[in-house]
């Protein structure tokens, strides 16, 4: 089988699709789609279980968010501000973005840190003002914890289900996976490269 990318899915074991969940939640190019999906390829191959897989990823993602709003709590607006402006371009955020996401979370209310985690664009960048509000941190701990759970059951289940499907074109597998890594990662330095200050 041409699946290298899924062995080392399955070498890293629960610890490594905790770490990698934690590190897309961080720094946004690696996908979590990927991730989660090569862990139901996995699954399906027999390799990994359901719930070991599910509750590691979900500890990776939770956490992963949290380092967001740790970062958005302990700073405050003042502090981030120019900590955003400087090094926003390498996050792709912009100080306008964290503004925004902050407006939306305060009309919308804190049960948007668990309806955001099924967005691929918005589901780490909420975790900063729910910091910035001061959100309760049991309640988004609890809330990001749920969302991230959903989310990843549902990338389990089409992980598995691609990995029945395509059982015929095994050799494509690993192919595609390199092709999704190598676009999210362009997506990313593009961004870098088209970023603007505000």
């Amino acid at each position: 089988m041409d699946g290298w990318i899924i062995r080392l899915i399955e070498q890293g074991g629960y610890w490594g699709i905790a770490a990698l969940m934690f590190i897309e939640n961080v720094f946004p190019p690696i996908p979590s789609e990927v991730i989660m999906g090569l862990g139901g390829v996995a699954v399906a191959r027999g390799t990994m279980t359901f719930w070991p897989l599910l509750i590691a990823g979900t500890v990776g993602s939770t956490l992963g968010n949290y380092v967001w709003f740790l970062a958005g709590d302990r700073l405050g607006y003042r502090r981030l501000e120019p900590l955003v402006r400087r090094w926003g371009r390498w996050l792709t955020v912009r100080w306008a973005d964290v503004e925004a996401a902050t407006g939306f979370f305060q009309r919308h209310g804190q049960w948007i840190v668990f309806a955001l985690r099924f967005s691929p664009f918005l589901r780490t960048l909420i975790s900063l003002p729910a910091g910035l509000t001061h959100m309760r941190h049991g309640r988004f701990l609890a809330f990001t914890f749920a969302g991230a759970a959903v989310w990843n059951t549902l990338l389990i289940i089409g992980g598995h289900w691609l990995a029945d499907y395509v059982k015929t074109m095994d050799h494509l597998i690993g192919p595609v996976i390199v092709a999704i890594v190598l676009l999210a990662v362009a997506g990313w330095l593009w961004r870098v490269v088209t970023w603007k200050p505000d």
